[in-house]
């Protein structure tokens, strides 16, 4: 339930986590973009869909900041003082579970993308995930704006199928695609699945707290900061994770630009065959392009 009235350090802690996540959703998006030539054409398009959606994140926290500024008002000098609903005005809950909508799926492309695999595991994977994940955030809403404790749960366990189905497709079926990736690359998958289970957790923790006995102001403040952090990591922080792996397939498929992007070209090597005779690696040497990878469709 959204609070009547807030005080003002309530009131500040709301506003200083939607505006955090504003900075670090915009700002990771500008840097992704600016990064796309540090990888190669193919990995280029997961880093394209995780600008995406930190920019998808942006535009609504900044719509969620503008709806909690416009729902709760108060009229003491310099906002020293207690935060009332305004007359006619709600908080909008919407605005997150739109941005979860949209985002939530793309967050799983992402990472399909990144990996560059065969045409046909990439489509049997994402034909798993995607209506998963819609599944799992359409079905949180009821839940999220009842009044009832049971209907609640009712929607938070019928939101958990789906969720622990899209554990079961990245733990167990994608862990079968990834035998032919670089050493470095597993292991970072390893920590991108830790980091979607850990940061996803949080979502059903602060959509709980009411059941847990938190109420009021207060569970309604934990659960905008939870919500805010879980965003930030499954969001901005996985985003920087994508663009390391995407760094290193990039330098794992060609080894003259692994040469040129970590600084081993000299003045006189001035093209990427000179960079291999100088090196005594060929371009291409790690995993190279198959005719049957290429970005997702």
């Amino acid at each position: 339930m959204i609070p009547e009235e807030l005080t003002q350090g309530q009131f500040d802690t709301v506003y200083n986590f939607l505006s955090l996540v504003i900075a670090a959703q915009l700002f990771t998006a500008l840097f992704l973009v600016l990064a796309l030539q540090r990888v190669l054409p193919r990995y280029r398009q997961a880093l394209i869909i995780a600008a995406v959606v930190c920019g998808i994140a942006a535009y609504h926290y900044f719509r969620i900041f503008d709806s909690f500024r416009e729902a709760f008002v108060t009229d003491a000098v310099g906002g020293r003082g207690t935060y009332t609903q305004a007359e006619g005005v709600s908080f909008n809950e919407g605005y997150r579970y739109v941005d979860w909508l949209l985002t939530v799926p793309l967050l799983l492309v992402e990472l399909v993308a990144v990996l560059a695999l065969a045409r046909s595991v990439q489509s049997g994977l994402l034909k798993k995930l995607i209506p998963a994940a819609a599944l799992m955030i359409v079905l949180g809403y009821p839940g999220e704006i009842s009044e009832t404790d049971g209907t609640r749960i009712l929607w938070g366990i019928l939101s958990t199928i789906p969720f622990l189905y899209i554990l079961y497709v990245l733990f167990v079926e994608l862990t079968k695609s990834l035998d032919r990736q670089p050493p470095q690359v597993r292991t970072l998958i390893g920590r991108l699945r830790i980091l979607i289970v850990a940061s996803w957790l949080v979502y059903p923790i602060a959509y709980s707290l009411p059941l847990l006995g938190i109420s009021g102001a207060d569970a309604w403040v934990l659960k905008q900061g939870g919500y805010s952090l879980a965003d930030i990591a499954a969001k901005a922080l996985y985003a920087l994770i994508i663009y390391r792996v995407a760094k290193l397939k990039s330098y794992d498929d060609d080894a003259a630009f692994a040469d040129v992007e970590m600084g081993h070209r000299d003045d006189h090597a001035s093209t990427p065959e000179e960079v291999a005779d100088r090196t005594g690696r060929r371009p291409g040497r790690g995993s190279k392009a198959r005719s049957d990878t290429g970005p997702v469709a």
